[in-house]
């Protein structure tokens, strides 16, 4: 490493200052005189712009490469395609749906979600509360199955009754939802756009045991996904069965 570093010195600048300061010291000795001093000065002067043009002509070439390589870099990105869908794993789980509970604005759905889910109070605490307190979420609307409803009586709705901002969760929907689709709908303040938490009830998206439902994997639905306008025609499919005479 220090070799390396001796031998980058700018040698050649640094022999005509040597070569300047011995001819000062010469002339003021009176060893040399002015016709002996010009000649060493043109010659540094030379040596001076020879090294300045060296350099001008590398910063030239650094100058075309730093181009060339910003262009690739637009090309690749150009051609890079945004996913529409990100599958979410179990070791990200938790924190993909806290985040997004936190990034949630304006109305949400939550169609057919697991409540078995939410009856831990830590799960509660984590995944459900932050929606509910957040301040730039309007409503929560809970599109839920019927069987559901003696769980949400029993151990949400108390839970929701306790949390700063629980106005703003309205009366659940009760379906008959034959689907086993699963997902929480709501715009998002970073991307600037509708995004959804996707997930499908069991195997191998759900473990299911004798307690709870629990999600293993689910899909991170971006702005720009075109599945979007179909989750959200599910949501008011079932308004129009709900709305139907019966």
């Amino acid at each position: 490493m220090n070799l390396k570093r001796f031998l980058g010195y700018e040698w050649d600048a640094i022999a005509g200052i040597l070569a300047a300061v011995a001819a000062i010291v010469l002339h003021l000795l009176h060893v040399v005189d002015e016709a002996v001093i010009l000649p060493i000065v043109l010659a540094l002067l030379g040596l001076l712009f020879v090294n300045f043009m060296r350099h001008t002509r590398n910063n030239e070439l650094t100058a075309e490469e730093v181009s060339h390589t910003a262009h690739a870099v637009r090309r690749i990105q150009a051609g890079l395609t945004r996913p529409e869908i990100v599958l979410v794993g179990p070791r990200q789980l938790r924190s993909v749906s806290e985040r997004f509970a936190r990034d949630m604005s304006g109305d949400s759905v939550w169609f057919n979600v697991c409540l078995s889910m939410y009856v831990p109070d830590e799960l509660f605490d984590a995944l459900l509360r932050p929606a509910i307190e957040n301040p730039h979420v309007s409503s929560i609307q809970f599109v839920l199955d019927a069987s559901q409803q003696p769980l949400w009586e029993a151990k949400i709705q108390p839970r929701i009754a306790a949390c700063a901002g629980q106005s703003k969760v309205r009366d659940p929907r009760w379906c008959d939802l034959d689907r086993n689709v699963s997902f929480i709908l709501a715009d998002n303040r970073q991307s600037g756009g509708a995004e959804a938490l996707l997930s499908f009830w069991g195997e191998p998206f759900m473990a299911q045991s004798t307690q709870r439902d629990v999600p293993r994997y689910i899909f991170h639905v971006q702005k720009h996904s075109e599945l979007l306008p179909h989750l959200m025609e599910l949501e008011r499919g079932c308004q129009r069965r709900e709305d139907a005479p019966r």
